[in-house]
């Protein structure tokens, strides 16, 4: 400002008095909830490294009812093997227990849990998510779930749980086999063969 400008300025502002605390306590804002995006994205910049889980968390899932008994078969998957999982008649090796876990963290341990699994050569194990149905958002959890065994290249089926194993508040999910345990079939399997001719 040219010195005519700051003399100007002065000679407006000559009667303005600063406003005088009152003693009036403002009004909270109560904090907005983030969307799941802005979750990831907060998640990402606390953890500088790269995230290694390939389990998507997209604004919107196929929501999915409390009480909605889910089943499905990826390609490859023996109609025999699926009916036993579907009946429960293989015993859960590991259970995971999402019970009260937020979403990021659910997520994290869904993908180690599965990998787990696959790394011990676990045929068949159990999610306990829930059916949600007092939550603000009933089956909310229950839905993500049901789209990260979708998505897992771990994941060959999955079925709602006997009423005795969790009913529609767990699921039953069939791991595919790691290579060792591959291998061994294939050499069981070649043994079978030749004691048979």
């Amino acid at each position: 400002m040219a010195s005519n400008d700051d003399d100007l300025f002065r000679q407006e502002m000559a009667d303005v008095t600063p406003i005088k605390h009152d003693g009036r306590v403002e009004e909270a804002r109560t904090p907005r909830k983030d969307s799941i995006r802005e979750q990831l994205r907060r998640a990402a910049a606390v953890d500088d490294k790269r995230d290694s889980n390939p389990l998507t968390v997209p604004e919107q899932v196929e929501p999915i009812g409390p009480l909605d008994i889910i089943g499905v078969k990826k390609n490859g998957v023996q109609e025999g093997v699926y009916r036993k999982l579907r009946l429960g008649k293989y015993e859960a090796q590991d259970v995971l227990d999402l019970h009260r876990v937020r979403l990021m963290d659910a997520r994290t341990q869904v993908h180690q849990f599965l990998t787990r699994a696959h790394e011990n050569s676990h045929r068949a194990v159990l999610i306990s998510h829930g059916k949600g149905l007092h939550s603000e958002r009933p089956g909310f959890l229950k839905s993500y779930v049901m789209h990260w065994l979708q998505e897992s290249k771990l994941v060959l089926a999955y079925h709602t749980a006997p009423q005795n194993r969790g009913g529609t508040g767990a699921t039953y999910v069939l791991i595919r086999k790691n290579s060792q345990a591959r291998q061994q079939n294939r050499e069981f399997f070649m043994e079978a063969g030749k004691n048979n001719r």
